[in-house]
Formats: C-alpha cells, structure tokens, sequence
C-alpha cells in the first residue's frame, strides 16, 4: 500500500468546540478546544481509524508538545505535511485520548493568519471546525494504518457537509481586498504596529464576505 496524504475535518458542532478567553500573563488570549479527531468510526471519507493508530499518533505529538511546548497549526490546510511557519495561526498545547475520541486544546496565536482566525472565530458569526493533517495506508475497507499525525488545522465549516467550501486562503484570493489582506499580512510579520492594521482591514473585508451572516 502507498502512504497517502490524510486530512479529516470535524464541524464545531461535532467537535463540541469551546472558544475560551483566557486573560494571563500575556494578556487575554483566544484557545479553541473540543474534540479534535474520532477513531472506530467511518468518516465522510470514508476513512476508518483503528483505536490503537490512533493513541500511537496522539502519543507522538504529545511528545513532541512535552519537548518543544507545542505543535504549530495552520489556518486552513496547505496541500502538504510541512507545516508554514509564515502561515501558523495557532498552537496546539494538548492533546489527550479519551474513549475513541481525541481531545485538545489550541491558542490562537497574535501572527498575521493567528489574527484572521481571530476575527473570523470572534467576529464573522462562522463556527470554525478543525480538521487534523497527516500521512498513513488506506486498504480496500478504508481502515487506516501506519498513521502519522503532523497537527490539527483551523477550517471553516458550513452547517452542512456536502457544502463544503474550497478554501479560505482560495476565497481571499478571490477578491481585491481579499488579496490585499494576504499580500499585508505577509508583509507585517515582523511589524507589531502595523499587524493593528492588518485587523482592520479583515474587518472591512468580512462586511462584505459571505463569511458574514446576514
């Protein structure tokens, strides 16, 4: 069997997420936790992940969160395992098994794409969903083995799952402010002060997106 690229999504609904604000010693910060992934369970995929692959892939990254403090996540997902440290938007502080259920809990971090999930999770009225990124074998039953989890991404998930949008990323791109948004938020990385900009333009552009509910 060939390893293949795997990218399951879980709805905010069924991922039971919580937007938490949590004022620390950085100040107040944005985390998202829920239900991040669901093994022995067939998913709109197809897909099936045994228990055991999965504690295995959970016991790995929580390893890697014990070494490094963390597992940097995306907003949306990049067609690759290679996780973009220019298009991070959050960190992955926990993850823990619980039944056949993956519990974790994400802050939301103040980087360019960290601030249009921000906007969009606070702001747009749109419940986010997560959706988890790695590499494994699929047979003929679509049981999974070999899995690798590399992290779990922010998407942006409808109500409904056969309308499933493209992607955030391909939706800013198609508008003028759209691509202004990701031309300054590259730009602004390095830059504090204009990363306050940055903001308010997201908040123009979702007045006139379908991100906001009318």
């Amino acid at each position: 069997m060939k390893t293949q690229f795997l990218v399951e999504t879980l709805t905010y609904d069924q991922g039971n997420l919580i937007q938490e604000s949590v004022v620390d010693t950085e100040g107040k910060n944005l985390y998202l936790s829920g239900c991040f992934m669901q093994a022995e369970t067939k998913n709109r995929n197809g897909r099936i992940y045994p228990i055991t692959e999965m504690q295995n892939a959970v016991a790995r990254l929580t390893e890697q969160i014990k070494q490094t403090g963390g597992v940097w996540g995306e907003l949306d997902h990049p067609p690759s395992l290679q996780v973009a440290s220019d298009r991070v938007s959050h960190v992955i502080q926990e993850l823990r098994v619980e039944g056949n259920n993956v519990y974790g809990k994400a802050k939301i971090l103040n980087t360019p794409m960290g601030q249009i999930a921000k906007v969009l999770i606070t702001e747009s009225g749109v419940k986010p969903g997560v959706s988890s990124r790695g590499a494994g074998e699929v047979n003929e039953q679509g049981i999974v083995s070999g899995f690798n989890l590399i992290t779990v991404d922010i998407v942006g998930t409808p109500s409904c799952a056969s309308a499933y949008p493209t992607s955030i990323y391909e939706s800013l791109d198609e508008s003028v402010k759209g691509r202004r948004i990701l031309t300054l938020a590259e730009s602004v990385q390095e830059d504090q002060s204009a990363q306050k900009y940055l903001v308010t333009e997201i908040k123009k552009w979702l007045d006139s997106s379908l991100f906001v509910k009318k």
